[in-house]
């Protein structure tokens, strides 16, 4: 989950962590980003504040062995921190990716990926972000290239 440049980001490691893995037959994840159906979270912000469009989605729905991947440039948005503090009081492994001074999100994070940089500059975190969503999927690609499987798009 992520607002702006970070709902791109989400987006993009659904992607890749899904379907990329998937399609290579090298992991099969259940991977989704609460930020891509417009029509619900618009719903949500409108219905119930902007501040549960995450947490809505997440409500009922996650397990104390589900992953929640959490991106915050500032790490103090209020839809990513309320969804991160309910999946801790579930019991689910939080990790965050955050940036600046890494804010409330990287304290409460299980594992933080922090990109330390003055405030306001969200380029460079999600650039780095991004960065950081391809080398764990080229992790697992690498993973089973090492295992002497065949690699092939297709």
């Amino acid at each position: 989950m992520g607002n702006g440049g970070s709902a791109a980001t989400a987006s993009h490691m659904a992607n890749d962590f899904s379907v990329g893995l998937k399609l290579r037959d090298i992991r099969n994840f259940n991977v989704q980003s609460l930020s891509d159906n417009t029509p619900v979270c618009s719903a949500i912000a409108n219905d119930i504040g902007y501040e549960n469009v995450f947490y809505a989605q997440l409500k009922h729905k996650l397990k104390p062995q589900d992953v929640v991947i959490a991106i915050s440039c500032s790490g103090n948005s209020e839809n990513i921190i309320k969804a991160s503090r309910y999946a801790k009081e579930v019991g689910a492994s939080l990790i965050g990716m955050t940036g600046f001074d890494g804010g409330e999100l990287k304290a409460l994070s299980d594992v933080n990926f922090h990109i330390k940089t003055d405030q306001g500059e969200y380029g460079l975190v999600e650039d780095a972000h991004m960065i950081l969503d391809h080398v764990i999927y080229n992790y697992y690609v690498s993973q089973k290239i090492e295992n002497k499987s065949t690699y092939v798009l297709k």
